[in-house]
């Protein structure tokens, strides 16, 4: 199974709180420990046998199909399938994540991967038991949850009494403890029509749109899951936390 399912790496953003690094440098393309975000990932999920990715542009967009090249590989050697979804391009700027989801719908399968292209983690495993265990239920999504860092002390979402417990059920923030969202889940490509999204299949219009909206209205029926992640984990949201990264990060 693992060798049908894609995975879609979000890119697109400006990354205005990384400024000015990101003024020539696209987000995603920042190195951690000498290797660009973006790396980290496409390695992770090669490593679980992930090699077809799908990748959305916008902001110096043109860089990371140049630092990818013609003929991907994986750090490990593995050839890689590295497919764009041109927001920059085709709509002039990023259409935020629901958004660029539909937009490269059309790349993507009936269940894919998604995740942030600004977000280190070098620990979590893509896994195709993951995937098959996903595949079996009747979830629209499954994500992970990280403990919630400083700059996110209320968190996004509560996974009730057992947050250790793979396939929890997500609870609303009502929940009495909440975690935040890693930006890594997996998705059914049915999640991005009605009723849960309002955008037309393939974005033609290039219409922005959030995801929590949709998350939200999906867990109020009972149709997404979750676990907690414990691994390594930063949203490099600020020159600061990428400095302290490459000051005490390992790979």
């Amino acid at each position: 199974m693992n060798t049908s399912v894609k995975a879609m790496v979000l890119a697109a953003g400006r990354g205005e709180r990384m400024r000015p690094l990101t003024d020539r440098t696209p987000k995603p393309l920042l190195a951690v420990q000498g290797k660009p975000l973006l790396r980290w990932h496409v390695d992770a999920l090669a490593r679980g046998g992930f090699t077809d990715i799908v990748i959305n542009t916008a902001w110096l967009g043109e860089q990371i199909p140049a630092y990818f090249g013609p003929q991907p590989v994986s750090e490990g050697g593995q050839p890689l399938s590295v497919a764009y979804s041109w927001e920059g391009l085709d709509f002039g700027g990023a259409l935020e994540t629901a958004g660029g989801i539909v937009r490269a719908l059309p790349l993507l399968g009936d269940l894919f991967w998604v995740l942030a292209g600004d977000v280190y983690a070098p620990d979590f495993e893509f896994s195709v038991q993951a995937v098959q265990r996903f595949a079996r239920g009747d979830k629209l999504a499954h994500l992970w949850l990280v403990p919630n860092p400083p700059h996110n002390l209320k968190g996004d979402f509560g996974l009730g009494a057992d947050p250790q417990a793979p396939g929890r059920q997500l609870a609303l923030n009502q929940a009495a403890v909440t975690y935040t969202y890693s930006t890594i889940g997996l998705y059914r490509r049915e999640f991005f029509a009605r009723p849960w999204c309002k955008i037309a299949a393939g974005n033609p219009q290039g219409a922005k749109a959030p995801l929590a909206p949709m998350l939200r209205k999906a867990m109020d029926n009972q149709r997404i899951s979750a676990e907690l992640y414990t691994g390594a984990w930063t949203d490099v949201g600020t020159p600061q936390r990428l400095a302290q990264l490459n000051e005490t990060a390992s790979p």
